[in-house]
């Protein structure tokens, strides 16, 4: 807390703001339907796996009630995991705060960090991910936005490779700005969102006419000076050492699914296009946010793209029980296009460019701030390139350190030690989805206020930043 700054962080207590609709809407659905995940789970086993199955859902259907009645927030089973300390130390520095009067940012990371030791104190369910279903779900949903980018990469990296290709002077730019838009809508499916989103929702926030249609709809937008940090770094090295230096971006992924389908095609971008020599993929050790990437959520993507027949025709047990209509077979184009996607991030893999490194300061309960202090070897690896692109809401309230910011403060002076000074370039890409913003012109917020209903009385609700609609592109460079 010492390291945090001084502007008030946002709490489940202020009923103006996202963080107590969160705490009273959005938990008691997103824990409920972790009970229905492991209780459907429980009745297909028997002995040792069973009981600890049943003990399981009696301590999530004990933590929801804890929530719903604003019990407090009870110190931490110790499950092995140096985090465990740290949490439990932040609740006696808190004096053990209830549900409804604590810092949100806190309170949602304990949320999840509470339900992994249910699991990780477990012998037989350890490794069991009690969002696996939700995240396989929605990405068999993406299917029509999964297939129309991989028709468009397809086509795009063999434009790249092709020596008849002469883009005009600007083509490369337009380029990394459509991608990265691309990247940047992909999160419009965060799953903690989804509580009731129905499948034509999901539909149409994917797909090129929606990113296009949501263009002017991103407030702040530095993907031209990112682009500057690049094409500098790439010409530095054809004129000094080329075969000597490695151009690494890391990109600090956000969720699981058709969002980490869309950074893996980004990934291959920067690498296809010669902007990067290597690309770091960031990722959460365990369950997170309902859909944050884990290792686990990585190979299954990869298998899914490998083999889509089987991934994409066979009907989940949801769609059987609802004796739902078989989906579509997949046309022999389709199937080669992601089979292209495949064979792309399986070389780069191989060869060393594409890496996926997880650490377990991503799930910590506090942000970004602490980094330098709590992670030093984190802090100190991603200096070592030459930009780090930050998925999503929860990185970005992480950089900001979920901190009630008057919205025109710049950006790098929000993210403190992430910021000047820091050796590291910062990219956030991030569709609005809580209270926490920076970097507007002054008078936007009001505006936007004003044009979202978001306004009570007081003029005190942001409610335009709850829903995903606008969007941010802000960069700060750490020199």
């Amino acid at each position: 807390m010492e390291l945090d700054p001084e502007t008030r962080q946002y709490t489940t207590a202020d009923k103006d703001s996202f963080a107590y609709i969160t705490t009273r809407d959005r938990w008691p659905v997103i824990i409920t339907g972790a009970i229905d995940d492991v209780y459907r789970s429980v009745s297909r086993t028997e002995g040792d796996k069973l009981e600890e199955g049943k003990e399981i859902v009696k301590q999530l259907t004990a933590m929801k009630y804890e929530l719903q009645h604003d019990r407090k927030m009870v110190p931490l089973q110790d499950d092995g995991q140096t985090d465990i300390a740290l949490y439990n130390k932040e609740l006696e520095k808190l004096k053990h705060p209830t549900w409804f009067n604590v810092p949100w940012l806190f309170a949602e990371c304990y949320f999840y960090r509470r339900i992994q030791t249910f699991f990780a104190l477990s012998i037989q369910w350890a490794t069991y991910d009690v969002f696996s279903r939700q995240k396989l779900s929605t990405f068999r949903s993406s299917r029509s936005a999964v297939l129309e980018l991989a028709s468009h990469y397809r086509t795009l990296r063999e434009q790249l490779t092709s020596h008849k290709s002469s883009p005009d002077p600007n083509a490369e730019e337009v380029l990394f700005r459509e991608m990265c838009e691309i990247c940047l809508w992909g999160n419009a499916t965060d799953l903690s969102l989804l509580t009731s989103l129905s499948y034509e929702d999901i539909q149409k926030l994917q797909g090129s006419e929606a990113r296009k249609a949501s263009e002017s709809n991103i407030l702040t937008n530095d993907l031209g000076s990112a682009f500057e940090v690049l094409q500098k770094a790439k010409e530095s090295a054809k004129r000094d050492a080329p075969f000597l230096q490695d151009r690494r971006i890391d990109i600090v992924l956000d969720n699981a699914g058709f969002e980490l389908y869309v950074d893996l095609v980004l990934a291959a971008y920067l690498l296809d296009s010669g902007l990067a020599t290597t690309i770091i993929l960031h990722a959460k050790k365990f369950p997170w946010f309902v859909s944050d990437v884990i290792p686990a959520d990585f190979a299954s993507l990869l298998s899914a793209l490998a083999a889509p027949k089987p991934f994409y025709e066979t009907p989940l047990d949801d769609e059987n029980l609802a004796d739902a209509a078989p989906p579509p077979a997949l046309e022999l184009k389709e199937i080669e296009d992601l089979n292209f996607i495949f064979q792309t991030l399986s070389s780069h893999h191989a060869e060393g460019k594409l890496i996926l490194r997880p650490h377990p300061f991503w799930t910590y309960g506090g942000s970004f701030w602490r980094m330098h202090a709590e992670a030093p070897d984190l802090y100190e690896d991603l200096k070592g390139g030459i930009l780090s692109i930050w998925k999503g809401d929860l990185n970005y309230r992480k950089l900001c350190a979920d901190a009630d910011w008057d919205p025109a403060t710049p950006f790098q002076e929000a993210i403190g030690p992430m910021g000047k000074n820091s050796g590291i370039n910062v990219l956030a890409l991030r569709t609005c989805k809580a209270d926490v913003v920076t970097g507007l012109k002054k008078g936007d917020d009001e505006r936007l206020k004003e044009m979202e209903g978001g306004s009570d009385e007081f003029g005190k609700q942001r409610k335009w930043a709850w829903g995903g609609k606008w969007a941010l592109c802000s960069l700060s460079q750490g020199k």
